[in-house]
């Protein structure tokens, strides 16, 4: 993965991530830690919440990443696209820890540590040129 997209997904903490259910789309916010080794993000939910049933039922994600703060003649952002990956695929084994490694207070907070593997990203960065793009696709899919 380019090490500007790295870098930019390592500094924010929050991303908004789309689902569909029964043919309508649906988008949540969360925070998220990310696997840069892997490509992976790590975002904490419970199973009885709306979009996690859609989730459970149709794993394919999109969503978009964006500065904490806005400055509008210097937009950065990322959009993805992904799966979430199954509570028991050998990609999850590190999920808990991370995220709550990045967010210690979440410990206090009910739910479970989700994945999504990212497959595709544009990132958006006018800091070097307008409409400067850099994309990154997944080569192979994770075991």
């Amino acid at each position: 993965m380019d090490q500007t997209i790295t870098e930019f997904i390592i500094k924010q903490r929050t991303a908004s991530v789309c689902c569909v259910g029964k043919g309508r789309p649906y988008c949540f916010s969360c925070f998220y830690s990310f696997n840069a080794e892997e490509g992976l993000l790590y975002f904490k939910s419970s199973t009885d919440t709306h979009h996690m049933k859609l989730l459970l039922n149709d794993p394919v994600v999109a969503g978009t990443i964006l500065p904490d703060k806005l400055q509008p003649l210097a937009i950065q952002g990322i959009q993805f696209q992904g799966e979430m990956l199954p509570a028991n695929d050998e990609n999850t084994k590190e999920a808990y820890k991370k995220y709550h490694k990045a967010f210690p207070f979440a410990l206090m907070v009910p739910g479970e540590v989700w994945t999504i593997r990212i497959d595709q990203i544009k990132m958006v960065d006018n800091t070097k040129g307008f409409k400067h793009k850099t994309r990154w696709v997944r080569k192979e899919r994770l075991v």
